[in-house]
Formats: structure tokens, sequence, C-alpha cells
């Protein structure tokens, strides 16, 4: 989060100084620099690191939370230690993180093929993370479960998942919001030529929005609840689970007789 943040800033003072040169001297992208001139200015090292550590943070905080609740699980809804989850956070970071380039290169081409694709892959191939950790299963048994799961249920999985962002994107939007109109009003009432923006709130909007990146945890939850509810549906292991105890806890009964 830290590296995401510091190369954030960088790459949004970088497209702000760009931005504001073109606006002074419109002949700064002049014909020499050839045709990826204006992108390599825009788009330099800068972009393609955040967009490096963007996923990094993100698959951490992915493999962080799904791992608490896969040994939470595992434990019998005993709350894990740091250890144990640091374990299992260890074991499924690379892991996840390849199967997250996977599925978003898969997700980018149903998206750009009519976009309707991507929509449909989404729900789906999000299960994919939830079922690696908490079965501890590879890429292609979970890539298949996801979709044996989702039959019959993808309206029910693509609702909670569409509803849980919209209250995320709201969120964010309450954080970042006002900082980010008082970046608009410096941009605007800033008596010099070409775009200005203040750096100290453009450091403090950078932050904001990195820090941000913890309401990830509300869909990751979402996600996960989702799981655990199809595979009570498809597969009863709730049921199964309290079929397999029968037996195993004849002092935990209470003493006093039913009523009817």
């Amino acid at each position: 989060m830290l590296a995401t943040l510091v190369v954030s800033y960088l790459q949004q003072t970088k497209m702000f100084s760009t931005i504001n040169n073109v606006a002074v001297d419109a002949n700064s992208f002049d014909t020499n620099q050839g045709p990826f001139g204006a992108f390599s200015k825009l788009f330099g090292i800068e972009y393609f690191l955040l967009i490096f550590f963007g996923l990094l943070n993100l698959t951490a905080i992915m493999v962080t939370v799904l791992s608490y609740m896969a040994v939470y699980k595992t434990k019998g809804n005993i709350p894990p230690t740091p250890e144990e989850v640091w374990g299992y956070i260890k074991y499924f970071f690379f892991k996840v993180f390849g199967s997250m380039l996977l599925i978003i290169i898969m997700i980018t081409v149903g998206t750009v093929c009519c976009i309707i694709p991507g929509m449909w892959l989404y729900p789906i191939l999000s299960l994919v993370f939830p079922i690696m950790i908490i079965e501890n299963a590879s890429f292609g048994y979970a890539f298949s479960q996801s979709f044996r799961l989702i039959k019959d249920n993808w309206w029910a999985t693509f609702g909670a998942l569409f509803v849980i962002g919209v209250i995320v994107y709201i969120l964010v939007l309450i954080v970042v919001l006002p900082v980010g109109a008082a970046n608009m009003g410096s941009m605007f009432l800033h008596r010099g030529r070409g775009v200005h923006i203040s750096q100290t709130l453009l450091l403090i909007t950078t932050t904001l929005s990195t820090l941000c990146h913890v309401f990830y945890i509300l869909p990751l939850v979402t996600l996960t609840l989702c799981y655990f509810n199809l595979t009570e549906l498809k597969d009863s292991t709730g049921l199964m689970e309290r079929i397999n105890q029968l037996g195993n806890n004849a002092d935990s009964t209470s003493s006093t007789p039913e009523e009817y």
C-alpha cells in the first residue's frame, strides 16, 4: 500500500505537470517526438508501476481476508492467530497473484468483445479466489468449480456483488470527493496560465484514495458469503457437517426437555 501511494503521487504529479506544459505551450508535443511522444509523457514507468503495485496491494488484501476466513472455519469458528493467517498468506500469495492476472486478461477480453461477456464472466471468475483458498484447490479445479456452483444462481450472485459495489463506490466518494473538489477549485482559481494544482492537496487526495483500498474487504466478504451459500445449495455442506457431528457432542445437549 505504501509503494502504491508513493508511485501514485509521482504519477499524478507527472501527469498534471505534463498537462500544464501543454496548456502553457501548445507546441510542447512537437512532431520530432514521434507518434508515441504524448503517450510516453503521460504514461511513463510510474503508470505501469502503479498498476503493478496496485495489483500486489489488491492481492495482499484478498489473500489476508480469505485466509483469515479459511482458518476461522477450519478451527471451528475460533479466531486464528496472526501466525496462522501468515502461513496461509505465504502459501497462497503468488498463486492468487498469478490467477488474478489470468482472470483480468479473460475479463478484459470478454469486455472488449461487446462488454456483455465480461459482465457475465465477472461474478463467475470472482468465485475462483475463495475456492482456491478455502478448499486449498488448484486454479484449474477452482475455475471449473466456479462455473458449477454459479449455475442457476448467476443473477443472485451478480446482484449481491453489484449492490456491495455501489456501496463501496459511495463510501469512496464520501472520502475522496471533498478533497477532489478542493483540487478542482485550486486548478480553476489559480491566476497563472495553464493547469495548476496544490501539491499538498494532491498528496492528501492520493493518500485517501490509497487508504480507500481497505473498502475492498466488503466485496470480498460478500463474495465469500456467496460462495458458502452456493456450496450449501449445491452440496449441502452444512447439513453434512451436522450429520458428521451427531453423537460427538452428547454433553452439550440441554437437559431441559423439549415442549410442544
